[in-house]
Parts: structure tokens; sequence; C-alpha cells
């Protein structure tokens, strides 16, 4: 795709429009088109802060039950949301390329506009290279804290290797120093500062402002009482549209070396973000020592910590899978039955949606049906509360996408849910695994919720 047809994009001008509230007023690609292609305005160009919140996200442990844990969140003004989607097409163009002459196309699968798959077809490639290639060893793992820990010097080392230069273009040094001396405002400061409350109710109204200051508001404001620059020379911003491009980019370097030592023994290397599999066919006495290796590669890079927690080493032959992370020094209490990527679980034998991805989809269903059920089909005002955009959003009658009803009362179109992944990942995988064992009885236990059962 040239410049000027992603320019006119109507998919990209659409992705590029959000409605927040942020320091700027809405804009798109559309409006801006004649600013953000000119290098020169961007050298000049004064970022605003991020607004920063931390997102409350539920985990699942069939255990231990639901864990909370919290995540930083930062979103760009509305003019910078443009420059960054803007760099990340440059900067993928060369990246799809680099790849490709790399051998690296099918390696680093997030954050790509040019391979047109999603983590069902991922998952289902690894399955079917572990399948056909038993015996086998696998590694699976992340990194530690992956974003907040990009190396600054490393990361521009890297954009400078992919764009073939020493020194980055003016334009792109201020893009590169936007996302790594950035600042932030917390939300809850500027909810305060429209005496609004930091609820639901508060955020809404915030959002539904021209701007969440106006300029003199923001410039009475703009001291260190609010505005936190990143103190460190690591860490770059989760949520902007140019974060998942850079781990990339970031990750260039070492994906090869890791790729190159994998393939060279017939195996297979994939990496989803910060989310990685091994797997090396088990042929010859040093297998175990290449996968060592590849921990020791992984841990050379500036930055790059394996989550001792989440690696684990597996062997599999003939449908029979077995946790072998005590040959690499996991311990015991440590290691995990089941093969876990991309949302999905490998027993060995068949193939099932990860029981955190079930217990996600059950905890928000079953926390709407509660809600409902609690307060008898009425709103405090008196509205009755129809059930329909509970089985819209959770159930197999919205499957297929279906309308539903705003806080508002406007009606938006759900184009799916969760039972719409699962009918995906049925197709694609088969019937004959177990993908839809999780989700069978989901309409009685839908019911039972209404009437205050589990």
């Amino acid at each position: 795709m040239t410049k000027q047809e992603w320019l006119t994009s109507e998919t990209v001008i659409e992705k590029s429009r959000r409605s927040y509230a942020h320091f700027d007023c809405r804009t798109d690609i559309a409006q801006q088109r004649s600013y953000i292609s000119v290098p020169q305005n961007i050298e000049q160009h004064g970022f605003y802060p991020f607004i920063h919140y931390q997102q409350r996200q539920v985990k699942f442990n069939k255990e231990t039950g639901p864990k909370e844990k919290k995540r930083d969140i930062c979103y760009a003004s509305h003019i910078d949301r443009c420059i960054y989607q803007y760099y990340s097409f440059l900067l993928g163009e060369k990246y799809n390329q680099r790849v490709v002459k790399d051998g690296l196309s099918n390696v680093a699968v997030a954050y790509r506009t040019d391979l047109h798959k999603n983590n069902i077809h991922f998952a289902k490639r690894v399955i079917q290279f572990i399948r056909n290639n038993s015996p086998c060893y696998i590694m699976i793992g992340d990194f530690t804290g992956f974003f907040d820990h990009l190396d600054h010097g490393y990361l521009k080392q890297q954009w400078c290797s992919l764009m073939g230069v020493s020194e980055l273009p003016k334009d792109h040094y201020k893009v590169f120093r936007s996302v790594t001396r950035y600042s932030t405002w917390e939300l809850s400061d500027l909810l305060a500062l429209n005496s609004l409350k930091d609820n639901r109710a508060g955020r809404r109204t915030l959002n539904s402002m021209l701007r969440v200051l106006t300029p003199e508001e923001y410039k009475a404001n703009s001291n260190r009482k609010h505005i936190k620059p990143n103190p460190d020379a690591f860490g770059i911003p989760q949520g902007s549209p140019i974060s998942g491009l850079l781990a990339n980019v970031y990750m260039l370097e070492i994906d090869k070396t890791v790729n190159d030592l994998i393939t060279e023994k017939n195996g297979l290397y994939m990496r989803y973000s910060d989310d990685f599999i091994v797997v090396l066919p088990d042929t010859e006495s040093t297998t175990r020592q290449i996968l060592k290796n590849v921990s020791t590669s992984f841990n050379s890079i500036p930055g790059l910590a394996l989550e001792p927690n989440k690696t684990q080493y597996f062997r599999y032959e003939d449908t029979k899978l077995e946790n072998c992370g005590s040959l690499f020094g996991v311990p015991l209490e440590g290691q995990k039955r089941f093969i876990n990527f991309l949302g999905f679980t490998f027993d060995g034998k068949t193939v099932s949606i990860r029981m955190k991805t079930l217990g996600k989809y059950y905890y928000r269903m079953y926390s709407k049906a509660k809600t409902i059920q609690k307060s008898g089909n009425y709103s405090p005002k008196g509205k009755h509360i129809s059930n329909k955009n509970l089985y819209a959003l959770y159930s197999i009658k919205g499957a297929k996408g279906s309308w539903i009803t705003q806080v508002d009362g406007t009606q938006k179109w759900h184009s799916g849910n969760f039972l719409s992944y699962v009918q995906r990942a049925t197709k694609e995988f088969g019937s004959h695994e177990s993908l839809e064992r999780g989700t069978k009885n989901h309409m009685a236990k839908i019911r039972r919720a209404l009437e205050g059962k589990k």
C-alpha cells in the first residue's frame, strides 16, 4: 500500500477516530493527512501527555478462582494518535519487508498488517506442527513486564537498523522521544479538576466533553503536580498505536537469532507479543542444550527477562504430553500439565478453549445476569431492563451479530460474541476437538443465573 492509499483509506480513517475526550479536539486521519505526512511538521510537533489509568483485569485460575490484576493504560491525544498511526504504517511497511528478507514472516505474528490471520490460525499451526513432529520438546514462556522494560538505547538501535541509517531522521527521532521520554497525566486528576467522581458515570461525563480541559485550564495546570515524565531509560506506554510495532522492531535481532537456531534443527519458533513457543523435534542428544541456549539468548538482550513462573518445558510423543521442566530446573510445584498458548489448551490428545478464557466469559456473563436478577429487571428509575442484551452478548442467539441497546437508549450493532469465536475455532480445528465442551450448556447456565441460581 502506498502512502497516499493509506492516508485516503476509509478503513484507516475509521480506525483513527476515537470518541474519548483528550487535551485536543477529536480529529482523524482524513482531517490531518496534510499535516502528519510532512516530516518538518513532526519535527516541530509538541506531543501532549498521555492520559493514564490502571485497568482492572480479572485473571482466572481453576484452583484459586478469580484474581485481580491491574494493567497500566496510556492513551494519546487525537492528533498524536494520528501521528503514531502514520509512523506505525511507515515502519510497518519496512518491518514487513525485513521479516521476509530474514525468513521471519511466520515468527512474530502479533501487530501485523500483512498476515490476515488471527490467533486461531496461529495456534492451529503450532499444534499441527507438534503432532506432526513426534517426538519433540516444547518450550513456552513470556517476558517479565515486556513493554515496561524495553531499553530505549536498544530500541533506537533496532529502529535505525530497520531504516538502514546510523542516526534517525529528525521526524522519526521526535516520535521516538515521544514514546520513550513520554509524560502522563492521571485520569483521576482530570476527573477531579472537572469536579467529577472517579466512576463509570464520571468517566462517561468527562468523555462527552469537547476537551478534558480548556486550553486555558491546560496551561494553568501544566506542572509537575499533574504531568509525570517517565524517569527511566526504559519502558514505552502500552496503548499507543505504535507500541505493538515497536515491540516487534525491538525483537528483530533476537527473533532472527532464535529462529535460525531452531529452524536449523527443523523446529518452529513463534512469538505473539511477549508470549512465545519453541518446538524442537527430539532427534539428537543436543536438543535439550539447544532449548537452554534459547533461554540464554533471550536473557542476553537488554530489558528482556524470561518470566520464571511461566517458562514451561514439555515432551510430546504419540499423543502423550508430559512436563519435563525438572530437566531444565523448573520446580515440581511450578510445572503445568498442559500447553496453554494463544487462548487454547493442548493436552496431547485434544484441543480445547483455555480455562482462563472460559472463566472470563462466565465471570462476565454471571456478573451481568446477577445485576439483572438483583434489580428485578427494573432500573433505579423504574425502567424495565430487558434480558435481550445479556443473550446477545453471551449466548448463541448473538453469535451471528445483534443490535445492543446502549445506556443512552441508542442501538449499536454488535458483530458477534464469544460463542462466535468458539464456532470459528471449531470450524478451523475441526469438530473432533473439544472446543465446544466448555460452552455447550451455556443457555441453561444463563437461565439459572437469571433465577438466582448457579
